[in-house]
Parts: C-alpha cells; structure tokens; sequence
C-alpha cells in the first residue's frame, strides 16, 4: 500500500476520531485504579467508544479479541484484558487504543501509574513521552521519516533506556496500519521525505532495561525479555508544511 497523502475533508474526519480518542483515554485514566480488572478497562473503553458512534478499531483485527489493549509492568503493548488479571497498587498500565469515525482511524497510547509507583517506573513513563516530542521535532514536510527514528531512538539511549526494536510506528487513515513503517531507532538510511498531508501515529515503545523482546503463548501480548518494566506513548500526527498537528492530543504536557 503506497503512503497516502490526505485531503483536506480527510483531515477533518481523522481530526474528529484523534478528538474522541483523546476523550477515550482521557475517562480511561480517570476510571484506572487498583481492584479492577483489565476487562473492566476494556469494557469501559469500547462503551466509550460507541457512545460516540465509532467503531473499536483494535476489535478482531486480524483476530484480536478485545477493544482495548492493556498492558501491565514488563508487558510492552498488546496485553490481552482478561476477567482475573486485576489491577493492583504499583503497578504502571499501558493503554492503546483506536478508533474508527465515518471510516477513518485514529491511534494512540498512554502508559500510567496506578497508587504509588516506583521512581524507576515514573522516570520510564517520563522518558517515554519526552521521546515521542523529541520525535516529532522533525515530523514536518521535507524532512525525512527515519529523522523522527533516530531522534527517538537517540534520546532514549541517552538515558540509559531500551528501544523496542521488533515493533514500529505506521501511517493510518482508511486503514488502522497504512505505510510507512516508523522504527523507534535511529537507521543507517534516510527514510521517505515527509509530505503535508501524511498522517503518521509515532509509537515509542521503552524498556527500563534491554530492547528484546518475546511474545507469550497467546500470540499476542509483547514483554520484555529480561523482565523490565516498559512504557509506550504514541500519538496521531499530521505532517504539515510547518509544526506537527496531534490529531489524538489538544494539549502537549510534559
């Protein structure tokens, strides 16, 4: 599928799904806490998605089970809800979620921290936010796509952090996962030149500790190879001629 450039009325409509979305996460957040069941978050998302007469774009895509993923700790994207795995105090979960309006898709993830977290777990989580804006510094028309890698990739070593290597960022529009693919990492080649009109979602995904990674027996749920806790914090963007527009985030907060 070639990257697809998008019109203004396209624009429009993929601004309206980043803006349910964001209030999605948003009620999401404030519904989290510890004793509830990472089904109770799936549910509670997908009614809020509905409400808005949008379509759960996770829902049984190419068989996943569940509208939301929801990811605990060493989990690093994907974890399946499920009725008996429940939230507890400490614990960081990360929340990806998508939605479909009028055919097209917004994409986007937040991790959080539940009661008190450990210092490691906050500075992991902070990280992971500072990487995605320090990525999407160079997400401007005549740049290149693999700018945006190597930023994020950059500043996240930097720091003493792992990089997800064996997932990636992607275009989105009429399709959930459109062209390009967008590593986390910095490459040895250039990437695309970036266009106005482009419509990216830029997904850092961070280890506390080493960037392999496994996937568990059900074919699904992605952790940490050595068992550190990991974040991910990802946004829809639009490539304009000047800043990137976050079509799934009114307000950047560090």
């Amino acid at each position: 599928m070639p990257v697809t450039i998008k019109s203004a009325r396209e624009i429009e409509l993929m601004a309206e799904a980043g803006r349910i979305l964001e209030i999605v996460h948003n009620e999401l957040r404030d519904a989290l806490h510890a004793g509830m069941s990472t089904l109770d978050i799936n549910r509670l998302g997908e009614e809020i998605i509905r409400s808005y007469d949008c379509i759960p774009s996770f829902l049984n895509y190419n068989g996943y089970p569940a509208s939301i993923c929801v990811s605990l700790n060493q989990e690093v994207v994907h974890g399946i809800p499920d009725k008996h795995r429940l939230i507890q105090d400490g614990d960081i979960v990360s929340l990806d979620a998508g939605v479909i309006y009028k055919g097209y898709h917004s994409d986007a993830a937040r991790t959080y921290g539940v009661g008190e977290i450990s210092k490691e777990a906050k500075n992991l989580m902070q990280i992971t936010k500072e990487c995605f804006f320090e990525g999407i510094k160079y997400a401007r028309e005549g740049n290149h796509l693999f700018d945006i890698s190597g930023a994020i990739g950059d500043y996240a070593e930097e720091h003493g952090y792992g990089v997800v290597r064996d997932l990636c960022g992607h275009g989105i529009g009429t399709h959930l996962h459109e062209a390009p693919e967008i590593p986390n990492f910095r490459m040895n080649r250039k990437g695309m030149l970036l266009k106005a009109g482009m419509t990216l979602a830029i997904e850092p995904m961070i280890t506390a500790g080493g960037h392999e990674v496994d996937w568990l027996d059900d074919d699904w749920t992605v952790v940490t190879r050595d068992g550190s806790l990991a974040a991910h914090y990802e946004n829809t963007v639009l490539i304009t001629e000047g800043e990137p527009k976050l079509l799934s985030l009114s307000e950047k907060v560090l």
